[in-house]
């Protein structure tokens, strides 16, 4: 990419193409393109066409999906299949059709097996069963880097396929219900704080082990890839440390300040048992991430705070 080139973030305002369009802008690229979902439907394959056909962007960051926690997976699920199938679908297909230099498409972690050995390997896709809690997700998710593939097989498209761990970081997402689990528990714990309450119930046992990626780290590793990678398939992005979900909670509870107590509940799904997914691919590279943990959560609870004063 030049520094003049035209370059469209599909999902600009969301966790992932915000960090994206910020290391853009910080690396002196001018000739940003942006769409907010009431200005384009991505959904609408006429509003695509329409979009691309006069706009013709050099390259596209396919950073836009339905994307939420546990809860929202497993209850709206046609929702989150039929959504995700037809922004990737338009966002590709009309790409190919107006000849985009290149294209990077977002998928998750989710898209491996539910058992897969761990850290978890690019190969290990379509290994076997999914989480069926997010299963609907996934497989919109694993659509998407198998049209990457097909376009680029078929038609020579250098579009390729990257595999975020789970994210967290400014302009995250920390609705009540829908929220993914680390901005679930700032919410959570600030609230139980705010409100002087004894103490947090956390969904699940604590058990499982999840890995966390600052959003500013994954759009420094995309922007490495989308100048120097070209390969088909998929490539791991993730910070290689795990830790358990009751690990988590006590983190973020040391972060924001609560002396309560917290509890779990089992009566509620635990999702995967592990998910760490193996970067080699992407260390062999030479990159690895620059914020630990602790400091990006406590940088993520000062975002909360100033998008979210009345929260209580």
């Amino acid at each position: 990419m030049e520094k003049h080139s035209k370059i469209y973030i599909a999902g600009h305002r969301g966790m992932v193409g915000s960090a994206v369009h910020r290391k853009l802008i910080a690396e002196g690229f001018t000739n940003i393109i942006t769409r907010t979902s009431q200005e384009i439907d991505l959904r609408n394959q006429k509003e695509v066409f329409d979009f691309f056909n006069s706009e013709k962007p050099e390259y596209v960051f396919l950073a836009a999906a339905k994307v939420g926690g546990i809860l929202a997976n497993n209850t709206f699920r046609a929702d989150f299949i039929y959504e995700n199938l037809m922004i990737e679908s338009n966002i590709i297909h009309h790409s190919y059709l107006n000849q985009v230099k290149k294209l990077m498409f977002f998928g998750s972690s989710c898209i491996y097996p539910r058992m897969a050995p761990q850290p978890i390997k690019e190969d290990y896709l379509l290994t076997g069963v999914l989480e069926d809690t997010n299963e609907p997700y996934a497989i919109a998710k694993i659509a998407g880097i198998k049209l990457c593939d097909a376009y680029r097989a078929q038609y020579k498209c250098n579009f390729i396929s990257v595999m975020p761990t789970n994210m967290y970081g400014l302009n995250d997402n920390y609705h009540p219900q829908n929220a993914h689990v680390l901005p679930a528990l700032i919410r959570r714990i600030h609230e139980a704080k705010i409100n002087h309450t004894s103490e947090v119930m956390v969904w699940g046992s604590g058990s499982p082990r999840r890995e966390f990626l600052y959003a500013d780290d994954l759009a420094d590793a995309c922007f490495m890839l989308m100048q120097n990678y070209n390969e088909p398939g998929l490539i791991n992005i993730g910070s290689g440390v795990d830790l358990s979900i009751k690990d988590l909670a006590q983190l973020v509870k040391r972060v924001v300040g609560f002396d309560g107590e917290l509890k779990f509940d089992t009566t509620k799904p635990d999702g995967t048992p592990r998910k760490l997914m193996d970067n080699t691919k992407l260390k062999n590279l030479g990159w690895e991430p620059k914020m630990k943990l602790d400091e990006g959560i406590e940088k993520s609870y000062q975002d909360f705070l100033s998008k979210h004063p009345n929260v209580n």
